[in-house]
């Protein structure tokens, strides 16, 4: 039997080492774009499943002065249940309790719930990157709730794919919110409410929607757009809800 030549050796191990590094590298390009888009796509599962089939409602815990839950008579508890919830015995409502009762971000459409981290640096990008892996972000030199000024929070972010999932999760979803839809901020123990205006998707360098000076409270929200990305940014203007 005829052994192969050296050249049919040769182009035997130049075709497999050729296709071992494209399979390689298609692995590791899908392993970082399922990472990537993971918790996004996570997130939306869950919205889905909330929104359509169980048609679940979010409620926001109400607390008295000394932090003790108060019973919300008009509360939803009593909602009929979707068939999904009723053939798999789901829970239709939930409550939320805030993260920390100091200063936390609740929003019951997305039910997004987290800790404040207060007076970080936006233009620091190591302090905001550090901060922001424990909660949202408070942009030092913007007021706090129950002032007469801009509070802007934000949940972002990094330039660095590997990371990107840590820093984005908590506001993935933040723009299903609609004018009105309601967003709870609990600071010194205290329930702030508002009341989305609007929102907007602008370039990352535009800073005056940071800066900008209001004369009467005011809140805007922050994260990165499109989800997964540090493209732009998408921002969510909220007022005071008229009590």
């Amino acid at each position: 039997m005829a052994q192969p030549s050296s050249a049919s050796r040769k182009r035997y191990w130049k075709s497999f080492i050729l296709r071992f590094w494209g399979n390689y590298l298609i692995l590791v390009s899908l392993f970082f774009i399922i990472k990537t888009f993971y918790d996004p796509l996570l997130s939306e599962i869950q919205y889905f499943v909330d929104t359509k089939l169980i048609q679940k409602t979010y409620v926001v815990d109400v607390y008295d002065d000394q932090w003790e839950p108060i019973p919300v008579i008009d509360r939803p508890s009593q909602q009929p249940k979707s068939q999904f919830a009723r053939l798999f015995n789901l829970k239709n409502v939930e409550t939320i309790q805030p993260a920390d009762p100091n200063f936390s971000v609740v929003i019951p459409k997305i039910a997004a719930n987290a800790r404040i981290i207060s007076n970080v640096n936006p233009a620091d990008e190591a302090e905001y990157l550090n901060k922001l892996q424990y909660g949202v972000a408070h942009a030092s030199g913007t007021y706090f709730p129950g002032q007469s000024g801009h509070i802007f929070l934000f949940a972002h972010s990094t330039d660095y794919v590997w990371n990107i999932g840590t820093y984005n999760a908590i506001f993935y979803l933040l723009y299903k919110l609609q004018e009105g839809d309601e967003i709870n901020v609990f600071y010194e123990g205290k329930r702030h409410v508002y009341l989305v205006t609007g929102k907007k998707v602008v370039e990352s360098d535009e800073i005056e929607y940071l800066t900008r000076k209001t004369p009467t409270e005011f809140l805007t929200l922050q994260t990165c757009w499109p989800p997964g990305t540090t493209l732009k940014r998408l921002l969510v203007f909220a007022e005071p809800k008229v009590m």
